[in-house]
């Protein structure tokens, strides 16, 4: 099977976050998935399939070395760039995703510079954050309960919860406790002063999928601009996520006319064949 490895988030070579896709995977077993996901140790690794909603361009399948998910944002925009750079031609002006949350809109770039954005899917889990499960985040996290600005439950699949903190350089100088996460999946965010490398720093926490620390995450920031776009922060930013990991991600969140969209640059840095 044609396989394509597609850097994320990143307008420089190697500092985004790969994502592994295999192409007209029809024939591959969910076992043959996981163990493929295992093997890539990538955060996300996707099957390319025909979809079942008359609606969609393809179907997606989205696997982490631990689990499958529901919708991620960077194999969101990675696959549909495989599968455009492969031959597929939408059948509308955007490329309609099908996945287990649903129908996901991408939407590429109109300056044809090959930057691609998704339309930020609802929200299946949002609202306050008990104190006790605030607790946890702030023992997690390495940091007093006070530190905690603000939080929301965020997630849009993933299971992310989100925390703000007090700027981005406490964001980026989080030590987690890996052992205290839990099930917990947390994302933070903190601002940077003007004239800084982004509007913020983003951080994404998930030791239960086997990715102690995601190195660019579209869903966590999608649930981060549904939240605080257009009130905490502005209507239009950019994020910065994988620092501490030596990666450049930024990360491009709008609201427009109500709805978030999250965007960055695609680019395939491998190209061949698969043999699962």
């Amino acid at each position: 099977m044609r396989f394509s490895q597609v850097d994320v988030f990143s307008s420089e070579p190697l500092r985004g976050n790969p994502v592994a896709v295999v192409h007209d995977a029809d024939g591959v077993t969910d076992e043959e998935m996981a163990a493929f996901a295992r093997w890539t140790n990538l955060s996300e690794t996707t099957f390319l399939l025909t979809p079942t909603d008359p609606a969609a361009d393809y179907r997606l399948r989205i696997f982490t070395p631990g689990d499958e998910l529901p919708f991620a944002g960077h194999p969101t925009l990675g696959s549909a760039h495989a599968w455009l750079e492969a031959g597929g031609h939408p059948r509308g002006t955007d490329v309609v995703q099908e996945c287990g949350a649903g129908l996901v809109t991408i939407r590429r770039a109109s300056d044809g510079q090959g930057g691609l954005s998704f339309q930020a899917p609802p929200l299946m889990r949002s609202g306050a954050v008990s104190e006790e499960d605030l607790a946890a985040i702030a023992a997690a996290l390495g940091v007093a309960r006070g530190d905690l600005l603000d939080s929301a439950w965020i997630d849009n699949g993933p299971g992310w919860v989100g925390v703000l903190l007090r700027d981005a350089e406490t964001v980026l100088g989080l030590r987690p406790d890996w052992s205290l996460f839990g099930d917990l999946k947390i994302g933070v965010v903190g601002a940077h002063p003007a004239g800084g490398p982004a509007d913020v720093e983003v951080r994404a926490f998930c030791p239960q999928f086997g990715i102690p620390e995601d190195p660019v995450t579209g869903s966590l920031n999608a649930g981060l601009g549904q939240w605080l776009a257009g009130t905490t922060l502005p209507a239009s930013y950019v994020a910065a996520q994988g620092t501490v990991l030596q990666r450049a991600g930024r990360v491009q969140v709008a609201l427009v006319d109500g709805e978030v969209w999250v965007g960055g640059e695609t680019r395939t840095t491998i190209a061949g064949t698969v043999a699962l």
